[in-house]
Parts: structure tokens; sequence; C-alpha cells
């Protein structure tokens, strides 16, 4: 048990109880407990493999490498609709996970044994992902952005490629390419200061 994760679980509010049986259920597995971005992280020879998340709506168990689980019990759940690794499944209510604790610690060994084997997820390469016309034009309109924008690593391109396609309206889309233009010109991803 982390100190850090103890002084963190007794200053949050929202779903003490049910972080504290979830944190109980990994405990009970081979992996190391540390406090990253603020969450409980459990790792195994540095790599995550389980975080503890608390939501407005819901708490949760996320696997970073959930996607590599077999999910026999069909409940996990991608975080959001372009996750690629990761998976998780939410909880209302401490009583759910105290039913559900013999599967979760099945869940845990699972992704522990998946990280021992070094198993990796297959990701999706950049050039798999669309880019959208009006983002094409300034590529083709501008050297010097196209250059910088293939010189950024996958992670920020992808996530540019995400952000500008996620807007429903073209006009929206070329507002978010020429706001986001001299940050990339820049060599920053998206969400670098």
């Amino acid at each position: 048990m982390n100190p850090k994760v103890d002084d963190y679980l007794s200053k949050v509010k929202k779903w003490q109880e049910e972080l504290k049986e979830l944190r109980l259920i990994v405990l009970d597995s081979q992996l190391t407990e540390e406090l990253k971005w603020g969450k409980p992280c459990y790792t195994f020879q540095n790599n995550n493999v389980v975080i503890l998340q608390g939501f407005k709506e819901s708490c949760a168990l996320l696997f970073a490498k959930g996607a590599l689980l077999k999910d026999s019990n069909g409940i996990l759940e991608k975080p959001g609709e372009n996750t690629q690794a990761a998976r998780r499944i939410p909880f209302t209510n401490a009583r759910e996970i105290v039913e559900m604790a013999t599967i979760l610690k099945a869940y845990v060994n699972e992704a522990v044994e998946v990280e021992k084997a070094g198993l990796k997820v297959n990701f999706k390469t950049t050039d798999e992902f669309s880019i959208p016309e009006e983002f094409q034009n300034k590529l083709d309109e501008i050297p010097a952005l196209k250059s910088a924008f293939y010189a950024l690593t996958p992670g920020r391109q992808r996530a540019y490629l995400l952000y500008f396609s996620g807007a429903k309206q073209s006009k929206t889309r070329e507002s978010r390419v020429e706001k986001y233009m001299q940050q990339i010109l820049d060599g920053k991803g998206l969400n670098d200061r």
C-alpha cells in the first residue's frame, strides 16, 4: 500500500467507498501501487496495468491494455470512441464491486499476464486516419505546414486529425485548422503549451 494513495483516498469526496473496494481487489495482485496523474495506478515493471478512476457519474477500473483482454463477461467498455488500447469497467455503487470481486480479480490477473508476456496493442497508424479536406488544402497550400505536421510524433498527428475531423461543419473544421496552424508550425501537439 502506497501512502500517497492512502492520502488520495482520504481526500476524495465522491466514490470513496467504491475506490477503496477496487483498491483492495487490485492490491491482491502482483502490481506496484503508485499515484500517477493524481489517480491510483498499478504497474508491473514500471508499465501501467490498471488505474482507478473517479468521474461525475461513476467510478471505474481502467485497464491500460484492455483491448487485449478476453472479456469473457462482456463488461469492458471503451472510454471514448477513438480509444484503441484502454478499456474500463464502470461502477455506480460499492455493492456491484463486492459482488463482482472474483470476476474483477480474474480480469486484473489476466491484465498482469498480458503485461508479463510483453503483448502490445496494434495501434492504427496515422495513415489509417482520414485527413479532413480543409486541413489537406492547407497542407498542399503551405509546404512548411506540411513539413511541420509530418515532423510531429504519430500521436500528435492523430490528435490533430481527430480534433479537426470531429467538427461536423466545414466552417468549424476550417476554423480549427486556422487556430492550430501556428502551433503545428512550432512543432507542438494539440495539448502542448
